[in-house]
């Protein structure tokens, strides 16, 4: 997003992801804490399909853009974070994500080291 931009927020409850072929891509950015990050991994997980799938067959939805933004305590909290750094690898500057911890008393892994911020 930048200064100016109009954005849809979702706060809890029921939501989900499915955009159907011919709608206009979107330019998503997913933000959660904890285990929060469960109904968003799996949307970006079909996000990953999807994107697939459009490599694939060359039809379908085109996807914008995904940041995640996720926080928990310390790096060994930050639940997926694997999955999530090998969707990074799978779809460079495609799908992005930024981990914050709060409350690191340890070393952080040099895998997660570029992708994370906080203590």
């Amino acid at each position: 997003c930048t200064l100016g931009s109009e954005v849809a927020l979702r706060v809890g409850g029921d939501f989900f992801f499915d955009p159907q072929p011919g709608d206009s891509p979107v330019k998503l950015v997913l933000i959660a804490g904890g285990v929060g990050i469960n109904p968003l991994f799996s949307i970006l997980l079909h996000i990953a399909d999807l994107r697939g799938y459009q490599e694939g067959k060359g039809n379908g939805y085109k996807m914008g853009t995904v940041k995640l933004y996720y926080s928990a305590k310390n790096t060994s909290e930050l639940l997926f974070k694997k999955n999530i750094l090998g969707l990074m690898n799978a779809f460079p500057g495609k799908i992005t994500c930024r981990f914050h911890v709060t409350q690191q008393n340890s070393q952080i892994c040099k895998e997660l080291q570029p992708h994370v911020t906080g203590k």
